[in-house]
């Protein structure tokens, strides 16, 4: 992580880089409607998704509505969108937060204001159960690659693949499906996502060499919405302290205390389960 990098996470941590401005605070408006509008993919399982009743459901769902109790609203409103659309609708007040996966970066966070992370998630490289070609980047040079649009996967393929033929979709459950398909040869996503979707939908696909990158994920909301942060911070806290995150990430990641994963991160960014951060989208 680049020292910049560091001390926007850091800012974002305590209020200072991801506030400004004027008017009113999310917080009013909120409390004021008694609905939290939340976006998120709704195409991005276990993360979220919509289940067969066609209900928002998975991680970023179940968390959704534990932020929603503990700052206060009486009810949630999810919003479907995508990556490339967040911070707009933000700006243009289309919902109130994004809790979807969302990396937090310094390029971001000069438009909108991040929580401290409410998640970890590993980037890997998933090709078709028969490809023996591909073991790490350095054989991905002039290769297919599916990615998300507006996602780190996406600029991170960018910046470090050469000669990447970028094939770009809305969200990374289309990209994997076209990868079983043969219409991409590698894909770069969340190996939480390209497991669960290879055990749920049965997709001729796995992954394939070390995990790329790990990353923070946060909330993102309006920059000047400062109030909003410090209710929204203290509601991740408080999931972390009493054991409620760890229930919600162990029903929906196969076990896994997500409470754990973020007192691991960046111990030098105060992950000892007090403050944590890390991360880049």
């Amino acid at each position: 992580m680049s020292a910049a990098l560091t001390v926007i996470m850091m800012a974002c941590l305590t209020g200072v880089a991801c506030s400004g401005g004027t008017g009113e605070d999310t917080l009013e408006r909120v409390r004021a409607a008694g609905v939290l509008r939340v976006a998120l993919t709704q195409a991005n399982p276990p993360w979220n998704f919509l289940d067969r009743d066609g209900r928002p459901a998975g991680y970023d769902v179940d968390v959704a509505r534990e932020v929603a109790r503990r700052v206060k609203a009486a009810r949630v409103e999810f919003v479907g969108s995508d990556y490339a659309s967040f911070i707009g609708g933000i700006r243009a007040d289309r919902f109130d937060i994004v809790i979807s996966g969302q990396t937090i970066t310094a390029r971001r966070g000069e438009q909108v204001g991040f929580s401290r992370p409410y998640a970890v998630n590993a980037v890997s490289i998933f090709v078709r159960r028969g490809d023996t070609a591909i073991h790490g980047l350095s054989d991905l040079a002039g290769k297919r690659i599916a990615v998300s649009e507006g996602t780190v996967e996406a600029e991170f393929a960018r910046a470090r693949v050469p000669g990447a033929d970028l094939r770009i979709y809305k969200n990374a459950t289309l990209g994997l499906t076209d990868l079983s398909w043969g219409r991409a040869d590698a894909a770069l996503v969340s190996r939480f996502l390209g497991l669960h979707l290879t055990a749920e939908k049965g997709l001729a696909i796995r992954p394939a060499g070390p995990i790329l990158r790990t990353d923070a994920l946060g909330m993102s909301f309006r920059k000047e919405s400062t109030a909003f942060k410090r209710e929204v911070d203290g509601a991740v806290g408080g999931m972390i302290a009493d054991g409620t995150l760890s229930s919600i990430s162990r029903r929906w990641f196969d076990g896994l205390d997500m409470a754990a994963e973020l007192r691991g991160l960046a111990p030098k960014l105060g992950g000892t389960g007090t403050q944590t951060t890390g991360k880049e989208e």
